[in-house]
């Protein structure tokens, strides 16, 4: 095997890998402020973790099309979509920015308060369906002066950057 023929050697392919590993660690660090850290999520911050549902698994397409020797403007176009989502994700986070700093008002599947667990297992059910996470105006950390949808913002048009870089280098 040449160096030529290596997927290290072919831009496309690193970039795609690196995308996706850049948004694997953005969403898993919100994964891991969920779990670990044990701050619940609003409205907002579930939606805002979609487009990087959407947007790993086309970047690993983009490094397979690479691998396997699909024509170039495959990678291109599935590095770009990621790209797109990249942006789509970060005007995301501006809205949630926004709403947290009250310049307009968040929607209103967006409650006021969490509400608590029942003790009574018979009420279960019924607890479950009326259970909301917290107010999507209230910013559950702020790091740097920034909350979770303000680094969300950052992360987006970075990786964005990124992507958008990789489809010049990829061409």
């Amino acid at each position: 095997m040449t160096a030529t023929s290596s997927p290290l050697a072919r831009p496309g392919f690193v970039y795609s890998i690196l995308l996706a590993i850049g948004m694997a660690a953005a969403v898993g660090t919100a994964l891991g402020f969920q779990y670990i850290g044990g701050y619940i999520p609003c409205a907002l911050c579930l939606l805002q973790r979609q487009p990087y549902y959407y947007a790993i698994p086309i970047a690993i397409l983009a490094a397979i099309s690479e691998l396997v020797g699909l024509p170039n403007w495959i990678t291109r176009a599935l590095i770009l979509a990621a790209g797109m989502l990249m942006l789509v994700t970060a005007g995301m986070g501006v809205y949630h920015a926004g709403v947290e700093w009250h310049f307009w008002p968040g929607p209103a599947t967006c409650s006021t308060t969490a509400s608590s667990m029942t003790s009574n297992a018979g009420d279960l059910l019924t607890e479950l369906n009326t259970i909301k996470g917290p107010s999507c105006t209230d910013a559950a950390l702020r790091v740097l002066g920034l909350s979770f949808a303000g680094w969300n913002v950052i992360a987006g048009v970075l990786l964005a950057a990124f992507a958008f870089a990789g489809v010049r280098k990829a061409a």
